[in-house]
C-alpha cells in the first residue's frame, strides 16, 4: 500500500485530495497538520513514514509580498531538511503556478520552491514532479483567497454584489479535475516534469459572472435547475451550490394546490434532464448514507415524516432537517455530502427523488458512508 501525504492537507485543493485518496484502496493517507511546519519533530515523522508527498502548502495572499515569498520558500527548505534528516526520499510533488511566468513575489516563490525541490532531488536521486496548475475552482473554496470564482458564488449567496476589476481570460480547471490528474501522476500514468497541467476550460471573467447570476436567479432564488449542457456548467453549478448556507436556505417550502380533488405540488422544475424517482419507506427504515462527486440530487418528501441528514466528508458536523408531507418540502444534496432519509413517522414515508443523470452501475458516482 502506497502511504501517500499531503501538506496543505486541510487547504482548498488539500482536502479534496485527501477525500480523493480515501477512494482509492490502493493509498494509505498519512494525516498532516499546519502545526507540523512548527514541530520539528512531527514535522520529520511525516516526511519519514511517506512514499509520496504532495506539497501543496503555501500562502496564497498576503499585503507584503515579502512575507508571501518568505514563508513559501521557507515551507520547501523546512520539508527538505526534514527529508535529508530521515534519510527518506519520497516521490515528490509539487504544486507551482502559471504566476511562474509573471513578475511577482508570489510567482517567484513557486519559481524558487520548485529549483530547490529539484536540486534535492537531483542530489538524493529521488524522483520530483513539479505541476505547473492552472487556475483551480471547486466546492468550499475560500472566497477573497483561493479563486475569483468562489468570491462570486460567495457575494451573490450572501447578498453581495460582485465586481470585475479585470475582465481577462481565464483558464481554468475544477478541482474533481486537478486532483485525478494528481493521481495520475503518482500512478505513473503521467511522466512529464514539469507536468504543465492543461486547462480544461476557458472564459472571461465577464462569462463566468454570468453563468453564476443566472445560477442564482434560477436555481438560489427560484428552485429551478438550470440548464447544464456542458461539464464545465455542471462543475460550476455544483461550485454554487457548495456556497449556500444550507441550514438557512433548506428545507424550501413548496406550494401545495389542493381542491376537491386532493392536492397537486410542482417537486422540481428542470432545465436539464435527468432522472426523477419514488419510493415508499416503512417506519424507522433509513435509507441511503451515500455520497456523490458529481451527482447533483433532490428529496422531496410528499407524505409522512422524515428526517434528513447531511455530512460534509472529512467533517464531523451533521446536519438535521424534518420534513413532513403535510408541508410538503424538499432538500438538495451537495457533493461530497453524505447524505441519508429515516422515516421518523408511524405511517409509510412517501419521497419523490429526482437525479441529474441516468443511473449507470459501470459508472454510479456513489459511495456508501454513514453520515
Amino acid at each position: 500500500m502506497l502511504k501517500v501525504g499531503i501538506t496543505g492537507q486541510s487547504g482548498f485543493v488539500g482536502s479534496h485530495l485527501f477525500n480523493y485518496f480515501g477512494l482509492k484502496s490502493e493509498i494509505q493517507r498519512i494525516p498532516f497538520e499546519d502545526c507540523y511546519f512548527d514541530d520539528i519533530s512531527l514535522l520529520q515523522d511525516f516526511a519519514g513514514t511517506c512514499d509520496v508527498i504532495v506539497h501543496l502548502a503555501a500562502m496564497n495572499r498576503h499585503e507584503d509580498p515579502e512575507v508571501l515569498y518568505n514563508t513559501n520558500v521557507d515551507l520547501v527548505r523546512k520539508l527538505i531538511a526534514c527529508m535529508e534528516t530521515t534519510g527518506n526520499n519520497p516521490h515528490v510533488i509539487f504544486s507551482s503556478s502559471t504566476q511562474e511566468e509573471l513578475d511577482n513575489l508570489y510567482g517567484r516563490s513557486k519559481k524558487d520552491g520548485r529549483i530547490l525541490f529539484g536540486k534535492w532531488a537531483t542530489k538524493t536521486g529521488a524522483k520530483f514532479t513539479p505541476m505547473i496548475i492552472p487556475n483551480v475552482f471547486g466546492p468550499y473554496g475560500k472566497p477573497f483567497y483561493n479563486s475569483v470564482v468562489a468570491t462570486f458564488c460567495h457575494l451573490l449567496t450572501h447578498g453581495g454584489e460582485p465586481q470585475i476589476h479585470v475582465d481577462g481570460e481565464l483558464k481554468l480547471i475544477y478541482v474533481n479535475e486537478l486532483v485525478e490528474q494528481i493521481y495520475q501522476v503518482i500512478s505513473g500514468n503521467i511522466s512529464e516534469s514539469p507536468f504543465k497541467v492543461p486547462s480544461t476550460s476557458e472564459l472571461k471573467v465577464t462569462g463566468i459572472l454570468e453563468l453564476l447570476v443566472k445560477f442564482k436567479n434560477l436555481y438560489f432564488e427560484k428552485g429551478i435547475i438550470p440548464e447544464l449542457n456542458s461539464t464545465f456548467k455542471v462543475n460550476l453549478f455544483n461550485t454554487f451550490r457548495s456556497f449556500i448556507d444550507n441550514t438557512s436556505y433548506f428545507p424550501v417550502r413548496l406550494i401545495r394546490n389542493t381542491d376537491e380533488r386532493g392536492s397537486f405540488v410542482e417537486t422540481i422544475k428542470l432545465g436539464t434532464g435527468g432522472q426523477v424517482s419514488f419510493s415508499t419507506t416503512r417506519p424507522g427504515i433509513t435509507r441511503g448514507n451515500h455520497f456523490h462527486t458529481r451527482k447533483i440530487e433532490r428529496f422531496a418528501v410528499i407524505k409522512g415524516k422524515a428526517s434528513i441528514q447531511l455530512r460534509q466528508i472529512g467533517k464531523d458536523d451533521v446536519q438535521e432537517f424534518f420534513l413532513e408531507g403535510n408541508e410538503p418540502a424538499y432538500v438538495d444534496m451537495p457533493v461530497w455530502v453524505t447524505h441519508n432519509i429515516t422515516n421518523i413517522g408511524e405511517e409509510d414515508l412517501f419521497t419523490i427523488f429526482w437525479i441529474n443523470e441516468w443511473f449507470d452501475p459501470n459508472d454510479p458516482d456513489t459511495y456508501f458512508e454513514k453520515v
